[in-house]
């Protein structure tokens, strides 16, 4: 056992009265209702928060409406990028801090936590105030005749949205929570955040660093609660845009009802059944270690990551011998532990989800290896790999959002295509293979937002990313999230 000691000011936090962080400052809840936050790897509760009423919603929102049209606005863009800036010092700062949040609430690898969400938060956030000074308009010279000499010209310019509703969810609450308030801030516009229940704590915290960083008061602001907080949230007449991301059921509803809400604008970046090709020039030796690197990080409970293995018969034996061997290798422990390979599901609803799924390919005699969850305490479940019955298997069509893999060979290309394309979902998916012409004519037929070739799940703030078909609307990253967080007003001038 190497289980991290947990810092002084991570017990401290945790210990606190969680209220809200409305204006600059912590502010007790309307409502004495309270939600536990969980250990995943213990089952004890670490701490409590609260839960938003309508009215912590509506002062939160006036808050950030207030901030918006003053503090902010008289924040020059020059001056936005140097406070995200300052703010992604402060979260390097207190690394180790924001990471044992994460971990002693959704169950996330001490050694995830760490390297990839606190040191991933810090990439992209300096990413987004690179783009402060360059949001930009253009000149155009419309093709108006000309009655009696006069001219004209036009210009576009590009106008923050206002109040941003960021709706995040349990299993990269940190850093998701970054991508939101980078994206909102960058572009001149204020945020509240709305958590998940299951993980309230890293926000909570991130918000007072954004005061230390220079950020001022209003601009960042968090309700915590359940799903009726965010729809006071989502319903509030100063709310202009919904940034949400989660599962494909919860983002139509929430698509919905932004859209009787004064068609409030959305983007939502929402699941996926998301498919991986093997195909026939695969060298399985090399690429097992990054296949299971990308499919099982923090437990495959990662919107990106890969649950249909569509691999091609002349390497099906292969990979599902050595896929099967290397998932029975897997340490499995406590989160805090720095020796553990794999940790607990985030939460007892999604544990109790995840099962379901297990004892359904269990009674249907598809569990290649692992498939069981662990009699101990904790949300423990074993990295499982399964074999599709057929695509009208719901095990074949339904997210498990687990460690829940399912393998079908294939033979030809145009069979590929199909069993990769037969899905409602379109976030991600990748082809491995050293044939690089294959892999260029297959990417142009397959329905995923993004696709990888020789890797899968990761992503890069330089890079845009989203989904087709139900895993969303919109883009975020790159220069596409200017697009969603500002209005663009055109100019003409005669004269």
């Amino acid at each position: 056992m190497s289980e991290v000691q947990i810092l002084q000011s991570v017990q401290q936090f945790m210990a606190r009265q969680h209220g809200h962080f409305i204006d600059g400052k912590l502010v007790a809840a309307e409502l004495l209702d309270k939600v536990d936050i969980v250990n995943p790897s213990t089952e004890q509760v670490v701490a409590q928060i609260s839960i938003g009423s309508q009215q912590d919603v509506e002062n939160a929102v006036k808050s950030a409406e207030h901030a918006f049209q003053n503090a902010w606005a008289e924040t020059t863009p020059y001056e936005r990028g140097v406070k995200l800036n300052k703010l992604a010092d402060l979260i390097e700062q207190h690394g180790e801090e924001l990471a044992q949040l994460e971990s002693l609430s959704t169950g996330k690898l001490i050694n995830i936590s760490r390297h990839l969400e606190v040191a991933q938060s810090v990439i992209f956030l300096r990413y987004f105030a690179g783009w402060a000074t360059k949001i930009n308009g253009q000149t155009m010279q419309p093709s108006i005749p000309s009655m009696q000499g006069e001219k004209y010209t036009a210009f576009t310019l590009r106008q923050p949205i206002g109040v941003v509703a960021g709706i995040v969810p349990w299993n990269f609450s940190l850093m998701i929570g970054v991508w939101k308030i980078g994206s909102a801030l960058t572009t001149g516009c204020t945020i509240v955040l709305k958590p998940s229940e299951f993980a309230s704590l890293s926000l909570l915290r991130l918000a007072e660093l954004a005061i230390e960083a220079g950020i001022p008061a209003g601009v960042i602001n968090v309700v915590t609660g359940k799903g009726e907080t965010g729809q006071y949230l989502i319903e509030s007449p100063l709310v202009k845009k919904v940034s949400f991301t989660g599962s494909v059921p919860t983002g139509i509803a929430i698509g919905k009802l932004a859209m009787s809400s004064d068609l409030t604008r959305v983007s939502l970046e929402l699941g996926g059944k998301n498919a991986i090709a093997v195909l026939a020039d695969a060298n399985i030796d090399e690429i097992l270690p990054t296949l299971l690197q990308v499919t099982f990080v923090h437990q495959g409970q990662v919107c990106a990551s890969p649950e249909r293995f569509f691999v091609h018969h002349t390497k099906y034996d292969e990979l599902v011998e050595k896929l099967s061997n290397a998932l029975s290798s897997f340490k499995i422990g406590s989160a805090m532990d720095e020796g553990s390979m794999f940790g607990p599901l985030s939460n007892q609803p999604h544990f109790h989800k995840v099962k379901h799924y297990l004892d359904m390919a269990k009674a249907n005699k598809q569990i290649i290896a692992g498939g069981e969850a662990l009699d101990q305490t904790g949300y423990f479940v074993q990295p499982t790999l399964i074999s599709f019955k057929n695509t009208d298997d719901p095990l074949f069509s339904e997210e498990t959002f687990g460690p829940v893999v399912g393998v079908m060979p294939f033979d030809t290309d145009e069979e590929l295509i199909q069993l990769m394309n037969q899905s409602r979902f379109g976030l991600t998916a990748s082809i491995w293979t050293n044939d690089l012409s294959k892999a260029l004519r297959l990417i142009p037929k397959i329905e995923a937002g993004t696709l990888w070739v020789n890797m899968h799940t990761f992503l890069d703030p330089s890079v845009p990313f989203g989904g087709v078909k139900a895993s969303g609307i919109g883009r975020e990253f790159s220069d596409a999230f200017i697009e969603d967080y500002t209005e663009l007003k055109s100019v003409m001038i005669r004269y």
